[in-house]
This record gives C-alpha cells, structure tokens and sequence, in this order.
C-alpha cells in the first residue's frame, strides 16, 4: 500500500517568499492546505491548494474569526509519529497528518502603530494563527514550523538533504514561540492603555530579537550582543562603512545622538532676541560629552566641538544633525575617530571617509535624536530591570530669574545651550559654554563644588563672561561662589536647596545672572 503524501498546512498575512515556499513543498510532494485567502494565491502560481474547510467540512464563521480552530487540523498537527494510539486516532476520524506549518501572523503592532481605532485594532488580533504556531512547535519532534520567510530557504535546503533534523526542528519551534510571546506582550500592552492603566505596568515582558553580534562588551574578554525590538518607533542607524561596531560605541553613539535632541524653550524663557543656530556637531568619549557646538553649517559647528576639546576627542564619536559634506569629510579626515554619525553624507564626504577603513560611519533619521530621548529607559540592577518614563509628560518647565541682573540675549541663548549639555552628562554635573561652544565640561563627582571648578578650570581665558549650567541644585553658596571666582556672568541650576536664599545672595553680591530651573536633570 503506497504510502500518503505528507501535508502542509499555509496561512500567510505576509505572502513574502510565497512562490519559493510553495515550489519546495511541491517539489517535496506535500499536499496543500490553506485558509482562503492564501489558497487563492497559490492557486494564481499554478499549484494545486486545498482550502481548510475541505478538511474540516465546516466553513468559516463570524466574518472569519474562526476557519481554523477545528480537531481535523489541530488534530493532524499535534499528533506524535511515534505514537501507535495517536495514528489510530487519526484513521478513526479520518484525519491527515499535518507535518509542516507555515504561518505568519495578523499585523497587530502595525495597527496599533497606525493609530487604528481600537475595534480595527482589536480585529487584528490572531487567533487562529498563533494556535497553529503554538501547536506545531508542541509538536517539533514530528512537525516543523515556519514562522518567517526568512526561514523558507533553510527549509529547503533542509528538505534537499532528506528533512529538517531535530535540531532545526527545535530552533524554528523556538522562534515561533518567542514569536508568540512578543505578539501577546504587545497585545496585552495595548490592552493595558486600554483600560487606561499606568504607562508601568505591574509585570514588564520583554522581547527583543537579536539585530548584531558585536566584537566584544564593554572588554574583550566579555561576550555582547545588542537586540533591538524592530516593532518600535526608534530606528537603528545604519552602517555604511567600518568595522563591525562594539559595544562601548553602542553606548556612545546613543549618548551622542540625545546631545542632538531638540530642547524647547521653557516656561519663563528670557529673551526670543539670539535665536539658536540651526546645527549641532557633538562629541562624545566613554558616554561623556567633550564637545559640543551650534553653528549655521555643520563645519562650522564640527570646528568648533572639535576645537572645544581636542585632545579629549581622540578617539572619540562624532555626531552632527545635518549632512556631512565635502568641508566637513576634509576636517574629519586627519583625526582619529571611532565612529562618525550623520542623517547623510554626501558622495565626495563618502569617497573621502571610506579611505579611512576602520572609521565606522553611520546615518541615521533625523528625528531619532529626540525619539530617544522620549522613549522610556531600561537599565539592569541588582539582577533586576528599572524601567523609567522621561519627564516630557510632566508640567511644563519654569525657569526664574532670581538676581537683579538679567542675563543678556546672548547669555539666555547660552543658558539654554548649557543646560541641554549637562542633561547629558553623569552626575554631579557642570557645563561652561559661550557663544554656543562648550568651553568646559566635567561630571561624574562627588560634590558640586569641585564639578565647577574643574569645568572653569578646564574653560581656561575663555571662562570670563562665560555662562554655566548645572545639573542639580547647589546645596551651598561655595558652588556659586567658586563660579564668580572664575569668572562666571550667568548660571543656570535647579531651585530645590535648603539654602536656595544664601546661594541667591551670593549671586546677587557677585553681580552675575542666576535663573532657577523647576526640574533637575541628574543622569546616574
């Protein structure tokens, strides 16, 4: 007695790879079953399809919420092949042994991401599709799963060597369970705003596909690997040339980009009269910034971030929010840079980057830079996550001036440039910047006094008539004090000390502008 063909069961959303994926399984000799709409496209290659309700003998139902949720299909899928009772109870009831499933799922996030109202939101949610992906990966030891047309080559060539082995077996089964984990966290997540429930939510599930194996972590002798959820708004810069990128330049070109971010003005802002410019070039070295400039043109502001640190920016990342052109390849190219970043290059700043084969340069969508900085952070501790919510939700920022003096319009323009460095930089924190150039830049101390001393010291001459920003209140005059001391004519700070009124008359007797911000920006 001839043995039966095997069957395979498809229901494809994304059809991608459909004709390859239906040629392998012919040519292998399987039969065909397929819901309604991915059986009418494979019937338009050419092949013969069965549709699901010629097996089950029932037909979809409510608007094709159920087609097919029935024992005739889940039956041939979960059945074991070594399994004498369950081969019985596939003849008993008449029911085909199902050995392959290729699925792809209802695009639900990209509902969501659309802004769909909720019921179209809801309609996109899989049913039907995720039971057969969880049953076949049950399954694995008698049935293979397919849960991505980037898999559909491999099957092939598996089914050219004899089948797929355990082993692949397994991995897909894997894939398509994480899968499912991913799809139900999103839908639960959505669920969740929904029901108008807190942005944290009481468990937090977390999956994020692998996107690059990288040299090393943070040393080499430390494996890493970055994942990236491709389901959310924040697009990861693309590579054109360089070595593979490392786990410290991940860390860096995150830290560059959010220096780039927008910062709009606050409430209470001084003066409208020196409006910002238009570009920033930033650079960064071990996350912290070690220059950092506006300017008309991107040269323009390159020149000067490089000229405001240039022994700190050795070996550093570069990131400028415009193109960069033929002016600014020519700068870049004597320096030793790790990574450059840009929305563009132009093709003469390309052909004279590239000479430089291990200069890693990236671009990336201009509106990244402030989409990180909305996003919501996670970081590991104590074995565990904190997960937090920026701050862009909470009132509106004012800012006070508490001297008698005003800063002058180019000084508020300074402040405003100052206070979006510092935000970047770890705590305790000082910037000085004049002119829209940081002049010097210190953090990572143990007491604010001496953040502001280094960052004077560090500004040089070029302190007097310099403005300062800083991250965190000043519990003390002596921090205030040690900017006059230096030369300092306007500082920006948090308002919150116990001792707000003695730092204010030290400001006021030393003649300089103190504006009070509402919100501390400290960065751990």
């Amino acid at each position: 007695m001839p043995t039966p063909k095997p069957w395979a069961l498809v229901s494809l959303t994304d059809r991608t790879g459909l004709a390859e994926l239906t040629e392998t399984l012919s040519a292998a000799g399987f039969n065909l079953v397929a819901t309604s709409g991915t059986a009418a496209a494979i019937r338009a290659l050419g092949v013969r399809c069965r549709e699901v309700e010629d097996l089950t003998g029932f037909p979809p139902i409510l608007d094709g919420r159920v087609k097919t949720l029935h024992p005739k299909i889940f039956g041939g899928i979960l059945a074991r092949g070594a399994s004498a009772d369950h081969t019985n109870d596939l003849k008993q009831h008449d029911i085909a042994r199902i050995t392959v499933v290729a699925v792809t799922l209802y695009t639900f996030q990209a509902a969501v991401a659309r802004g769909d109202i909720a019921a179209d939101a809801v309609d996109h949610i899989d049913i039907g599709g995720v039971a057969l992906l969880r049953a076949a990966a049950k399954n694995y030891e008698t049935a293979t799963v397919l849960s991505s047309s980037a898999q559909y080559e491999e099957f092939a060539d598996a089914l050219r060597r004899g089948g797929p082995t355990l082993h692949e077996r397994q991995r897909w089964a894997a894939c398509a369970m994480s899968l499912v984990a991913d799809y139900d966290a999103a839908i639960a997540a959505y669920l969740r705003s929904l029901a108008g429930e807190q942005p944290l939510p009481d468990e937090l599930t977390l999956r994020l596909p692998l996107q690059h194996r990288l040299r090393y972590g943070e040393n080499p002798g430390s494996l890493a690997a970055f994942y990236h959820s491709a389901l959310t708004p924040v697009t990861f810069p693309k590579q054109v040339s360089g070595k593979t990128l490392s786990y410290n330049n991940l860390l860096d070109v995150d830290s560059c980009l959010r220096l780039l971010a927008p910062v709009e003005r606050p409430a209470g802002f001084g003066s409208d009269a020196c409006a910002e410019a238009e570009v920033k070039a930033a650079i960064v070295k071990h996350t912290v910034p070690c220059g950092f400039a506006a300017a008309p043109t991107g040269c323009a502001a390159l020149c000067a971030a490089l000229g405001a640190d240039p022994i700190s920016a050795f070996g550093g990342i570069v990131a400028v929010s415009a193109e960069i052109d033929d002016e600014s390849a020519e700068l870049l190219k004597p320096r030793f840079l790790e990574v450059v970043a840009a929305p563009a290059f132009s093709p003469a700043a390309l052909a004279v980057l590239r000479s430089k084969k291990n200069l890693r340069m990236l671009t990336f969508d201009p509106g990244l830079p402030a989409r990180l900085c909305a996003d919501a952070t996670v970081r590991s501790a104590l074995g565990g996550i904190l997960l937090e919510q920026p701050d862009g939700a909470a009132s509106p920022e004012a800012w006070t001036v508490v001297t008698e003096r005003t800063p002058t319009p180019e000084q508020w323009r300074d402040l405003l440039f100052a206070l979006r460095a510092v935000r970047q930089v770890k705590s305790n924190a000082a910037v000085v910047a004049k002119d829209e150039v940081t002049l010097g830049i210190c953090g990572g101390q143990t007491n604010r006094v001496v953040a502001v001393e280094l960052a004077c010291k560090r500004a040089g001459a070029a302190v007097l008539g310099a403005v300062l920003a800083t991250d965190g209140f000043f519990p003390f005059a002596d921090g205030i004090e040690a900017a006059l001391s230096a030369g300092i004519a306007a500082v920006v700070a948090p308002a919150g000390s116990i001792r707000d009124a003695e730092v204010i008359e030290a400001a006021r007797k030393g003649g300089i502008a103190l504006v009070f911000t509402s919100r501390r920006y400290f960065l751990h």
